[in-house]
């Protein structure tokens, strides 16, 4: 087949081949695809509308929260409608255009998600070690802004992909073995070398998300020296009660995303249908478990939720 270019956006497309390996279980896979994604849209929702409607959950916490919500169920919005046409109606094919757009929005959606999880642990920090000065540090207009720079910083960092892709030439096979596109599975079918493209997923993987990390665990570090000062043992569990959401959401998160980033560098030996699943349970599943976690974990919240759900 003649070489082809991503930059030829008329006259290219790529074919999305589902779950490879499971083409026969699509039908019943679907189901609790689409449950799950039905309930995180759903939960996401509550959680939205009853932060937008009750005035005393306008606090950085809650807003944090709901812009968390809102980068996760975008992210599971750009994939599960597209597999499910793949799952239902055997529409496989996707435009280079659409593809890179769809690839693109993941990741900017993905760096801003490691950001605000950053924003949370600080959040925490402040609220824990320093609350006299908790309203006037993290305001609402200080968060938006914080929302912001998480935007810009992932289109900066995100912004080299598609371009790097644009400049690989294609010269076997447009089918790729995913329900959605990722970069790597593009960039592995091309007959050029990879490596600037391999090179740079890694420079993203360490600047941004171990950099975050690092971030949380230094602000957690901070808040366990704070806690270990205070006296009351009833006072260090109350303390630390108030970090058990965000340190759920961050632990099931982030060994999710770790196993999406790094599944490309360890795949030997490994099912390629195991590498698709996961790399979807990432997106499906954060939507749904995070407003449970925090429902659950924060009791004001639990108590506005059952309160709108108790008026239907």
């Amino acid at each position: 087949m003649a070489a082809f270019n991503l930059s030829d956006y008329d006259h290219s497309s790529f074919i999305l081949t589902g779950i490879p390996g499971l083409e026969t279980a699509h039908s019943w896979i679907s189901i609790p695809f689409s449950m799950f994604y039905i309930l995180g849209l759903l939960l996401t929702s509550m959680v939205l509308f009853v932060v937008g409607k009750e005035q005393t959950l306008h606090e950085p916490m809650y807003l944090l929260l709901c812009m968390l919500e809102l980068t996760e169920i975008s992210a599971s919005t750009a994939i599960v409608p597209k597999a499910l046409c793949i799952f239902w109606f055997n529409l496989k094919v996707i435009t280079v255009g659409g593809c890179l757009t769809q690839m693109c929005f993941i990741q900017v959606v993905s760096v801003i998600q490691s950001a605000i999880l950053t924003t949370m642990a600080f959040d925490r920090y402040v609220a824990i070690c320093n609350p006299l000065r908790y309203a006037t540090i993290l305001t609402n207009a200080r968060i938006a802004k914080l929302g912001l720079v998480c935007l810009v910083r992932a289109v900066l960092f995100i912004l080299p992909l598609p371009l790097l892709l644009s400049r690989l030439p294609f010269c076997a096979s447009r089918i790729i073995p995913h329900m959605y596109c990722d970069h790597m599975a593009v960039a592995k079918m091309s007959c050029g070398d990879i490596t600037v493209d391999r090179i740079y997923i890694l420079f993203v993987v360490f600047t941004v998300f171990v950099f975050d990390m690092t971030l949380i665990a230094v602000s957690y570090g901070l808040i366990i020296r704070a806690v270990l000062r205070i006296p009351s043992k009833e006072a260090h569990q109350k303390a630390l009660n108030t970090c058990t959401a965000h340190i759920s959401v961050l632990l099931i998160s982030s060994t999710l995303a770790l196993f999406s980033h790094l599944k490309h560098w360890f795949s030997q030996g490994i099912t390629p249908y195991v590498h698709v699943i996961f790399s979807s349970l990432y997106f499906l599943l954060l939507p749904m478990l995070n407003p449970i976690i925090y429902g659950i974990k924060t009791k004001e919240l639990r108590d506005k939720v059952c309160k709108y759900i108790c008026r239907m």
